[in-house]
This record gives C-alpha cells, structure tokens and sequence, in this order.
C-alpha cells in the first residue's frame, strides 16, 4: 500500500524520485494549500496534466499523446494491442496480464459508472478521481467500446491551460508558439486536455485578455502565441484559486 501511494504521488507530480514534496503539492494541499480536499474541479485537471506529462505512469502519456490520434473510438484490445506493439518497438518486456490491469485502471479513473450494471453502491462507484472531467465515455450502443474526442471541455479553467503552455519544457524558452504546437505536441494542451482547435483558441484568446503582455497573431496563415514577457506559472495558478 505505501509503495503504490508513493508511485501515485510521483505520477502525479506531487513528490519527486527522492520521496520530497514538490512546490506542486505544497501550494496545493499543505495546511494554508489552495484546494486541500480536491473540491475544485481545477485541481483535478492540473492532476490529470501532471499525470499525462510525468510518464511515470506510461500509460497515461501514450494513450492521451498517441494513441487517440489512431482512434477516437476504441476498444479494450484495441488500447492493448497498441501498447503491446509500443513495447516490442522499444524492446521493452512486458506481461499482458500487467497491462490489462493498467487498462483497467486507466478506464475506471476516468469513466463515470453505470449504476445499473453495478452491484457496488453509489460512493464506491464514485470514488475514482478524475470522472468528474469526462474525458473517456462509454458508446452507448457498442459494448465494452469507449470514446475520448477532440472538444470543448466545460469544466476546463483557462488558467490551467496557460499554466500547462508555461511550464512545459518544449515551449518554456520560446518567446513565441505555433498554435499547431499548442494542439498537436506531445504534452500540448490539445493532446493532454483533448481539446479541438476552436476550443484551444477560446482558451487562448482568453489568455491574451487576461494577462498583460500575451499576444495572439493570425498572419498570412501563420498562427502564434506571442509573449512580451511570461509570468510564473505558480502565480497563475495562484490567480485561479484565489
């Protein structure tokens, strides 16, 4: 049990290799932290893009960076068939077994329950973390077939997607990025969020309104966010909580 608690709190970023709290948890959770009890729904996406963008849980990078642009749509063999073949690529062993546990979990963390199907009761049935962002769903009329598309996110805070654009590595010394970039890099927001690019470019014109020195440039085809000067993400993240 504490082992698998200490290999979820690195996933998600929260302490680094050495067992030490990183900046992340602290501003988040400690006793004077933002949202202590993960009640705002915020905190679950920037856990989610932590997950997706550590790789300690390669699961997670491949499907969200990867495997979605073969399939939208996609069933249980399908996701295994795919990490399979990514293992072999790499030269990685592997146990079939192992991965259609991670599957499982994968899809449990993500996909609401259905009640009528299930003999647990309500708050079991709920209690996985990151549901509340519906990012994988059920097809209906297909069973055991699962969707995760490119949309508009409800629920997905522009702060958190300027947060994600400031601390990634690729994007970090760039005083401008290509929105193809944006939508399309491995650890983009349009890859990790699952965002379209209408919805990707609300987000950034929102960004350009919000924070001084943030341009957005449609020129001859080419389409950048351009920076006079970049604030510190753990202030943005600052100026969403509070």
């Amino acid at each position: 049990m504490v082992a698998s608690i200490r290999f979820w709190l690195k996933a998600f970023n929260l302490i680094n290799d050495e067992g030490e709290i990183k900046e992340l948890a602290t501003t988040l959770f400690d006793e004077n932290g933002k949202d202590p009890y993960l009640e705002d729904i915020g905190t679950l996406w920037l856990l989610h893009y932590h997950l997706v963008t550590t790789n300690k849980a390669s699961i997670y990078h491949l499907f969200f960076n990867y495997f979605r642009k073969q399939r939208i749509e996609f069933s249980k063999q399908h996701l295994m068939n795919y990490l399979i073949s990514e293992c072999n690529h790499r030269e990685e062993k592997y146990s079939e077994n192992t991965i259609e546990t991670d599957i499982g979990v994968l899809l449990k963390n993500y996909i609401r329950p259905n009640l009528k199907e299930s003999s647990k009761d309500i708050e079991d049935s709920y209690s996985s973390l990151l549901i509340e962002l519906d990012l994988i769903k059920p097809i209906i009329d297909r069973k055991d077939w699962f969707e995760c598309r490119n949309e508009y996110r409800p629920t997905l805070p522009t702060e958190i997607v300027f947060y994600s654009i400031l601390i990634n590595p690729k994007f970090q010394n760039l005083s401008s990025i290509s929105f193809n970039h944006l939508l399309n890099d491995e650890n983009s927001p349009g890859l990790v969020f699952g965002l379209d690019a209408d919805s990707l470019l609300k987000h950034i014109q929102q960004i350009t309104t919000q924070f001084d020195g943030i341009i957005y440039k449609e020129d001859a085809g080419i389409r950048e966010l351009q920076f006079n000067s970049k604030p510190n993400p753990t202030k943005i993240l600052e100026a969403y909580y509070d």
